[in-house]
């Protein structure tokens, strides 16, 4: 059974979207297990502006503002081709600073980033929780679960410096759709985009076997958002990593108070009490698990895989395609449906499903891995004679 965090890419667990009761922090806690962290861990670092993004607001937006309006004149100096030509990229998650720096960056990167110049400029900044279906990602021995957020931007009845009013209001999407109006959204607080950020810089630090940095920056997500109930599971986590697993067993209880379906804390829990060697317990959660979600993500890629070392290539692309069937858009899922293509000689759909994935890799590792397989099929003498 695979360890679960849930990460804020672009995301919101919707935990976040009800009023939940949790005990103070400093009853999950622990900072004496936990030497100093290597980073600087600051809420203050998360919108900062660095220079050159002041230079760039001073220089390069403002001048946009006065044909436009303020919230145009942001938006499509961030994200017009001609501008910035900022790149999708989630292998970590950035600060404001970082992101504009880098020039890329993840939904939440840049959201925070695209927050960070509204604020600066005097535009009304509010934070959108966006209710879709959640998807998953996996690193090594760890499932990650995303949702998605974004952001809607007003000018205050109030002028600035860097032009006239605008009484319009804009959302900022990064969903690959044009029609981002359809969605529902519910409101939440900066303080929730903050702890979302920290916390996926402990998801991301534990990917990397860095626990005792991931420990501090789960540490400073519950800290702003007491109510943020992804920040404890990742706690949880950290602390079943870090070898404590009567503290990792008490925050997943916690969890399973207050949601006694949340998935992530159910098979965490479970895990971690078959560890434990407490069976029966173990049992009972696996099977309100097996009742709420009969085929957990990665259930048939897993067995895909299988069937692709086993040379079952037919068996492969029939569990690769249930999976795309329920995740159309997850890179890996696209790629391995292609790759069973292949061996079965269908070189059309192989690079049907190749030409998905590096559409959708997340990484530019990723997207360059699939251009490369994509070159290759193009070479090849089957690809010319189809």
């Amino acid at each position: 059974m695979k360890t679960w965090v849930i990460l804020c890419w672009c995301a919101l667990l919707t935990a976040c979207a009800t009023v939940v009761t949790v005990p103070p922090a400093e009853t999950v806690l622990n900072d004496k297990l936990f030497t100093p962290p290597t980073a600087r861990i600051d809420a203050a670092d998360v919108f900062a502006l660095s220079d050159e993004m002041r230079h760039y607001l001073d220089n390069d937006i403002a001048k946009y503002v006065r044909t436009k309006g303020t919230t145009h004149a942001l938006v499509d100096a961030l994200y017009s081709k001609q501008q910035l030509q900022l790149e999708y990229e989630s292998a970590m998650t950035r600060n404001a600073a970082q992101a504009f720096a880098s020039r890329s960056g993840n939904c939440l990167s840049l959201v925070i980033m695209t927050a960070a110049f509204a604020k600066q400029m005097g535009i009304n900044v509010e934070f959108q929780s966006v209710f879709i279906d959640e998807t998953w990602s996996r690193k090594g021995n760890i499932n990650f679960l995303s949702g998605h957020v974004d952001l809607s931007l007003r000018r205050p009845a109030v002028d600035s410096q860097y032009g006239p009013m605008d009484n319009s209001s804009l959302i900022v999407d990064f969903l690959p759709s044009d029609d981002v109006q359809a969605y529902r959204r519910q409101t939440i607080t900066e303080k929730t985009i903050i702890a979302m950020y920290m916390n996926n810089r402990a998801a991301e630090s534990l990917a990397v076997d860095q626990v005792n940095d991931a420990y501090w920056w789960a540490r400073e997500a519950i800290l702003q958002a007491p109510t943020f109930l992804s920040a404890y599971n990742t706690l949880g986590v950290i602390y079943e990593s870090h070898g404590n697993r009567k503290e990792a067993e008490q925050v997943f209880s916690m969890i399973l108070e207050r949601e006694p379906d949340n998935l992530a804390a159910l098979s965490n829990q479970a895990r971690l009490l078959a560890k434990l060697g407490r069976t029966a317990e173990a049992a009972a959660l696996n099977a309100r698990l097996t009742k709420i979600e009969p085929y957990p993500p990665f259930y048939f890629f897993d067995r895909g895989m299988l069937a692709m070392r086993a040379g079952d290539f037919q068996k492969a692309k029939e569990m690769f395609s249930k999976e795309v069937n329920r995740a159309a858009y997850y890179h890996e899922f696209q790629f391995w449906l292609g790759i069973a293509d292949l061996r079965l000689g269908d070189m059309t759909e192989a690079r049907k499903h190749i030409a998905m994935a590096l559409e959708n890799g997340p990484t530019i590792a990723d997207r360059d891995l699939y251009s490369a397989k994509l070159e290759q099929l193009k070479m090849s003498k089957s690809y010319r004679q189809n």
